[in-house]
């Protein structure tokens, strides 16, 4: 059985994975085995991310690629350079994101675009270029990180939601062209994960508060929780799901 979920000799690209939730996808696809590539647009962070993990693993099982996800041009020339520099890629899990939190009345047309850009239109792009290389040796895992929020609105963050409903259907969008193609694209939304960057909503009270009470499972998420659903749908274990969006939130859309 523990062969279904063997990551071994795999080549995984992962953005956004300098630091937060991306980058503990990458350390557990490369505690299942995998060859990982880290990835983000700050070369000095990544550099220093690459060398943590790299200090944790095996000579040759940790790389870093820094390059722009919501430019198209980028995009290929990032996928190209895991292509000739680490390996057949054969995982893809597009994470990067980020966050612009205004009541719409007062949104910019720019943050709007730049939101839409980061959080959609670059696993579009990355997708795309991954999906180039994955279809003519009849196999790829892509794994898009969505959020509640794909399904779930709050107010202040419209184009987050608008992004990650989207993703959703990108998520099926990619099946729908790619999957008699030995391809198996899916989604993980995670509910409210306890990182860095959400450490300022853990220390509100009255957020916190909200959290604990709006999920059942009544507590915050972790990163480690996210593990084991990434590493099942990168692996083979998962080779006859496709176009699925796996909620991972200790229930927080599943009861009102």
């Amino acid at each position: 059985m523990s062969s279904l979920f063997d990551l071994t000799g795999r080549t995984a690209l992962v953005t956004g994975s300098s630091r937060g939730i991306g980058n503990a996808l990458a350390r557990a696809l490369a505690d299942a085995g995998a060859t990982v590539v880290l990835n983000g647009i700050n070369a000095e962070r990544l550099k220093s991310a690459e060398a943590a993990m790299a200090a944790e693993y095996p000579p040759g099982r940790v790389h870093s690629c820094a390059f722009d996800v919501t430019n198209d041009t980028e995009a290929a020339r990032g996928v190209a350079w895991v292509e000739g520099n680490v390996g057949p890629l054969e995982i893809l899990v597009n994470n990067a994101g980020i966050q612009h939190r205004v009541p719409m009345l007062d949104l910019e047309v720019n943050d709007w675009e730049r939101v839409i850009s980061t959080d959609l239109t670059s696993a579009f792009l990355v997708g795309r270029e991954a999906a180039r290389h994955m279809i003519p040796r009849g196999r790829g895992k892509i794994i898009n990180i969505c959020s509640v929020q794909t399904d779930l609105a709050r107010p202040t963050i419209a184009p987050y939601i608008a992004a990650k409903g989207g993703l959703r259907n990108l998520t099926r969008a990619m099946t729908a062209e790619w999957a008699d193609s030995g391809l198996q694209i899916n989604g993980i939304a995670p509910g409210y994960i306890h990182t860095e960057m959400t450490q300022n909503l853990v220390d509100d009270p009255e957020f916190n508060a909200w959290i604990l009470g709006r999920t059942p499972a009544h507590r915050w998420g972790t990163v480690q929780d996210l593990a084991g659903p990434a590493v099942w749908l990168a692996s083979d274990g998962s080779n006859f799901v496709n176009g699925q969006t796996i909620f991972i939130d200790g229930g927080m859309t599943v009861v009102v």
